[in-house]
């Protein structure tokens, strides 16, 4: 592109100025230029708390916009399919909040027309561009682990407020659906492959909507594993990815956000002579945001690459559904209109 990339934002979200406008500041070549918010005047609070140019009376109206080259969703998880979709036709390129849609079905369509179009399309698991998950995969290809065995993922915060979209239906909301979607994708990512769900449980904040989920995993090489997720459980804070190889284990805390905390420990055995060796290991860096704008600006600019496609969002929908039905719980829903 000749210019900066012009962004517009889906909603005045809590999570945009963390995601997108403070990186934004950052990221050469990148410029958040409109938002659209269902209340115009919550729109307009927001455009002038962060020097935002453009407030836009609707969806439709930013996605019409010939001035924005790209759009950033943050609504809430049940609309995230269909503005993703409508954005797509209108060829805006889209980096997408997580997860990409409400269930596999709809991440399939969104996939479709991303595939016919021109435009990048993003999901925004934007630990995955951060260089602590390319030190912990380099480890493991390093093959000092031995032969991966098992991989557990988990992430359990504390969430108990009733009221947050989160524990809304209507929403698309649930553990899996916000932390869970991480705990899966992490250990879809470490594997390298997808997996199997063989079993899974759930206990419910109201009728449908979980609060914590468990699921056991085993992938077509033998490798078994497990992803937890709450949003309110026994569990306040678990950020914790395990990987079990013949040789050794490694331990990885807060592959999500790393520049807020993170700890990388191994142990790993020498089959050579029996000895064993233990080190922690710090991977300094930017937030994983300023890595996620950075490459979705360089896929927009100069066709690099993106990490998190929309190929990568279906199959990470898929488990998830797969881990709702073997929990005894329906597959999310798009929002209605």
């Amino acid at each position: 592109m000749a210019g900066p990339i012009r962004i517009g934002i889906l909603g005045a979200a809590r999570i945009a100025p963390t995601a997108l406008i403070k990186p934004a500041r950052r990221v050469a070549g990148v410029e958040v230029v409109a938002i659209a918010a269902r209340d115009r005047s919550r729109a307009e609070s927001f455009a002038q708390k962060h020097s935002i140019a453009t407030v836009h009376d609707s969806y439709e109206a930013l996605l019409a916009d010939g001035d924005i080259d790209a759009v950033y969703n943050p609504l809430p998880n049940g609309l995230h399919g269909r503005w993703n979709l409508a954005a797509i036709q209108a060829g805006k390129h889209v980096l997408s909040e997580k997860p990409f849609a409400a269930n596999a079905e709809e991440a399939k369509l969104v996939a479709l027309a991303a595939t016919s179009s021109s435009v990048v399309v993003m999901e925004a698991f934007h630990y995955r561009y951060h260089p602590y998950i390319e030190r912990v995969l380099e480890i493991i290809s390093s093959g000092e682990l031995g032969t991966i065995r098992r991989i557990e993922t988990k992430m359990c915060i504390p969430l108990p407020m009733r009221n947050d979209i989160r524990y809304d239906i209507n929403l698309a909301g649930g553990a899996l659906m916000d932390v869970g979607c991480y705990a899966i994708h992490q250990a879809r990512t470490l594997a390298r492959s997808e997996p199997e769900v063989l079993s899974a449980k759930a206990k419910c904040a109201r009728p449908e909507i979980d609060r914590w989920a468990k699921a056991e995993l085993r992938w077509a090489d033998g490798l078994s594993g497990s992803i937890e997720c709450a949003l309110w459980s026994g569990k306040l804070l678990s950020l914790v990815s395990k990987v079990t190889g013949e040789h050794g284990e490694l331990k990885a805390i807060n592959l999500t956000t790393p520049q807020m905390f993170h700890r990388l420990s191994v142990r790993a055995q020498n089959p050579k002579n029996g000895n064993t060796s233990k080190r922690k290991e710090k991977v300094s860096g930017e937030t994983t945001y300023w890595y996620q704008l950075q490459a979705f600006a360089t896929a927009v600019s100069q066709g690099g690459p993106v990490l998190t496609p929309p190929s990568d969002s279906v199959a990470n929908m898929e488990v998830i559904d797969a881990v709702y039905k073997a929990a005894g719980l329906s597959c999310r829903w798009p929002t209605p209109k």
